[in-house]
């Protein structure tokens, strides 16, 4: 399967869950981008509404890995001490690329704020559910969301702990 095809594939399993969820959201088309200040100025969204996704890898001893994806407002970082306090790890770093694209199922710059994938435990830092809407790529880089927040949380469900630096 190309990338096209796999990142098409995802964005219509979102659009697919979120209609049938009943979710609010509107979808912005745009020239291709993924950075996250970059794509905000696009859509015309303050870059704290913005969701950044990052794949995080953490060590929990020295044969098992747990794999995260952290959530932050646009405007701050991934703490991956916070997030390797809270699984109990030794260790957390940036999930390699290959390994990030294939558990979030799209490109990097294009990761959604869900898990379709059981290894990929998805935390959400809650400065970003303060926000009335969302917004992120949709698994595209020419494409995007913007979606209620409480609709995101009562779909994708995530675990909300402060892991933004």
């Amino acid at each position: 399967m190309s990338e096209h095809e796999t990142e098409y594939e995802t964005y219509s399993k979102l659009i697919g869950l979120l209609d049938e969820r009943g979710a609010r959201y509107r979808i912005y088309e745009h020239p291709a981008e993924g950075a996250t200040e970059a794509v905000s100025a696009l859509r015309g969204n303050a870059v704290e509404q913005a969701a950044k996704c990052i794949v995080v890898m953490v060590k929990l001893d020295k044969k098992t890995k747990r794999y995260v994806l952290a959530v932050v407002p646009g405007d701050r970082r991934v703490d991956l001490g916070a997030v390797k306090a809270l699984l109990g790890g030794s260790y957390a770093g940036f999930a390699n690329t290959e390994v990030a694209e294939r558990l979030a199922r799209s490109v990097s710059g294009t990761i959604l704020p869900f898990s379709f994938d059981e290894e990929l435990t998805l935390i959400v830092d809650p400065a970003l559910l303060a926000q009335p809407e969302i917004y992120f790529n949709a698994a595209r880089l020419d494409r995007s969301l913007a979606l209620a927040t409480e609709d995101y949380t009562a779909i994708a469900e995530p675990r909300v702990e402060p892991i933004a630096g």
